[in-house]
């Protein structure tokens, strides 16, 4: 189990968004798993170019990975001011995926179970039966997940979907890399990677539905966890900013083919 440090209580534990969470994991301790759903933080659309491209980015179905959570919060605020780098694309957040977990700083729900392993096979989940519902409602053309690694020391990311995935977490692994080094190893949570990229994947993991067509690009960025806390959030915020760059980038291309 991934171990929850004291950075919890540190690291930007004034941070507005922090304390909220703080505050909602606090709340949730007192009821049951049916009555803590999972927030989805819907931001104006930017406008662009046709109809715009919906984006769906999840954090926290691990409660003791809290930078993908901040990171969340914080593209949230941004998404806020109307970037023109989101032209033409609808940000919808999920901060918190496992509330309990939060609650709890533990990786697996009240109920013992890794959320993360219960997607599409029938879970009598209620996370993921809400999240699944979502994912077929939205049918999101990104899926970004944000995640922490206590065995890695470096950044790395999978990728699924669409055949185009890589080419968004080529450019995010580069920028991150600013704050934090990325994994070359070949051998990377028990799978072959090549320069932090991974083709393969764990059955159950998050993701759009089966049979969605065309299919999502989809991507998970991971952090390692004994990196500072406030460096693992700034390199999943610029990972996710600069994998929509490069996503624009993509169908700029793909139209003029």
């Amino acid at each position: 189990m991934r171990s929850v440090t004291d950075e919890y209580e540190s690291d930007l534990r004034d941070a507005p968004a922090w304390r909220a969470l703080q505050w909602r994991a606090r709340s949730v301790r007192t009821t049951s798993p049916l009555a803590v759903p999972v927030r989805k933080l819907r931001c104006t659309p930017v406008p662009g170019a046709g109809d715009p491209l919906r984006v769906g980015i999840f954090a926290g179905i691990h409660g003791d990975e809290p930078a993908g959570t901040l990171a969340a919060h914080q593209l949230a605020t941004w998404a806020q001011t109307m970037p023109p780098q989101l032209a033409g694309y609808e940000l919808h957040l999920y901060p918190v995926c496992n509330p309990t977990g939060l609650a709890a700083k533990t990786r697996h729900s009240r109920a013992g179970l890794d959320l993360n392993r219960e997607f599409w096979c029938g879970s009598d989940q209620p996370e993921v039966k809400q999240l699944e519902a979502e994912l077929r409602a939205e049918r999101y053309d990104v899926i970004i997940s944000l995640h922490e690694d206590d065995t890695s020391y470096g950044l790395y990311g999978f990728v699924s979907g669409g055949l185009l995935s890589e080419h968004l977490l080529e450019p995010a692994l580069t920028a991150a890399s600013q704050f934090l080094p990325r994994n070359q190893a070949p051998i990377i949570d028990g799978f072959p990677a090549f320069r932090g990229i991974i083709r393969e994947g764990y059955r159950g993991v998050l993701s759009a539905p089966p049979e969605q067509r065309p299919r999502a690009l989809e991507m998970v960025f991971e952090t390692p966890v004994d990196a500072p806390l406030h460096l693992r959030v700034k390199a999943s915020v610029v990972a996710v900013q600069t994998s929509l760059t490069a996503y624009r980038q993509l169908l700029a291309h793909g139209a003029n083919l």
